[in-house]
């Protein structure tokens, strides 16, 4: 098949799963076309099947603010009917499955038929989404989708309850490659690395994220604060976001800013994450939890919220602990009762990893999105 997929480029999950979605799809051999204003962080390196088209957005003194979704929509169009695309796939309703929508009809007038799948992703369904704003439209647009997937149960009930929709919604959780995410096992090499990161004696805590508000970076650093006050450890925040310099500032008046890294964005996440203790997820929502799947699959039990589509993911007390939100206290001892007894937290390294391997690895997910394509394209009379 060939596949234009567009995402938003930056670090949130959407991008990363869109991306990795993209280049598991190559792998197995179908052609590849990512639309969007640049190129997805995690597209490193130009892949065979992997093509990248830039929508380019003019900026005129009449706008206000530039109309990228009606530029979107244009070259979804263009790179559809050039490449003869089977299929467009977009992640994340606003303005992605607008944009989509537009496209389909501007190539129906000229006797084509383009289907698109739209990926619900979570704050497009239960933040933005609700915005009285964009609420019709966004309805409308998952409506006229050719297909629906999200990545949870929860975001399933939570589209129906809030948009009414009557249409049907494939569950696809989301996924990880368990040949890249996976533990070091050489403990030599494992040591040297983690010794550039901490003393031989420091536990390594670490965050994974965007630094939006919904992902409580601070309330990581009060967590942190807590924990380090009992044991020797080091804190390493992987991301960058709105709400980073309050974690900074947060960390310099709790007087532990040398045991805190800001370690920016960064492209091998899969190489940091076995190297943690512990990951650290008091979201004030999540739709499915990614980070912590990567973390699992690298042998890395979270420390998280019982929130969203977490609980579908992490099974509390065997391969993660769960609290309620600003549960600063019940987390920070959470952590600590890990990391004093080594036994447990082990026996959540295995099991955190085995479930991966069991029901999130792309070999297994990946497929399941090649037979809905398949699907929607049949039902939509187009010959792939």
């Amino acid at each position: 098949m060939r596949i234009g997929i567009t995402c938003y480029p930056t670090y949130g999950g959407s991008g990363v799963v869109a991306t990795e979605l993209g280049i598991e799809l190559a792998a197995l051999g179908h052609e590849v076309h990512f639309i969007s204003y640049s190129q997805p962080f995690r597209l490193n390196e130009r892949d065979d099947g992997i093509f990248y088209h830039e929508v380019p957005v003019s900026s005129y003194p009449l706008f206000e603010f530039p109309p990228y979704d009606l530029a979107l929509a244009s070259r979804m169009a263009e790179v559809a009917e050039f490449n003869e695309l089977d299929l467009l796939h977009v992640h994340y309703a606003i303005p992605h499955s607008v944009s989509a929508l537009l496209a389909r009809q501007m190539l129906a007038a000229k006797g084509r038929r383009l289907p698109f799948v739209t990926t619900l992703h979570g704050t497009d369904i239960t933040l933005v989404g609700l915005d009285r704003c964009y609420l019709p439209i966004t309805r409308y647009a998952i409506q006229e989708s050719d297909g629906v997937t999200c990545i949870s149960n929860y975001l399933k009930e939570k589209t129906v309850e809030h948009f009414g929709v009557t249409r049907g919604i494939e569950v696809i959780e989301n996924f990880v490659n368990c040949d890249v995410y996976r533990p070091i096992k050489d403990e030599a090499k494992k040591a040297a690395a983690r010794k550039r990161l901490a003393a031989p004696d420091e536990a390594i805590l670490m965050h994974l994220s965007n630094f939006r508000p919904v992902k409580r970076v601070v309330d990581v650093v009060k967590i942190f604060a807590r924990v380090v006050r009992e044991t020797p450890a080091r804190l390493l925040l992987v991301g960058d976001g709105p709400d980073r310099s309050a974690a900074e500032w947060l960390a310099h008046d709790l007087g532990i800013q040398a045991k805190v890294h800001f370690m920016g964005k960064q492209d091998r996440v899969n190489e940091l994450l076995p190297l943690a203790d512990i990951l650290l997820m008091p979201s004030e929502l999540e739709s499915f939890g990614l980070a912590a799947l990567e973390a699992m699959a690298c042998k890395v039990p979270s420390v998280a919220t019982r929130v969203g589509g977490v609980p579908e993911l992490i099974d509390d007390g065997v391969t993660g602990l769960l609290y309620p939100v600003g549960d600063v206290d019940g987390m920070s001892l959470g952590a600590l009762s890990l990391l004093k007894d080594r036994e447990r937290l082990n026996a959540m390294r295995d099991a955190g990893r085995k479930t991966a391997q069991k029901r999130f690895c792309s070999t297994l997910v990946v497929p399941h999105y090649v037979r809905y394509y398949e699907q929607v394209i049949k039902k939509a009379g187009v010959s792939g």
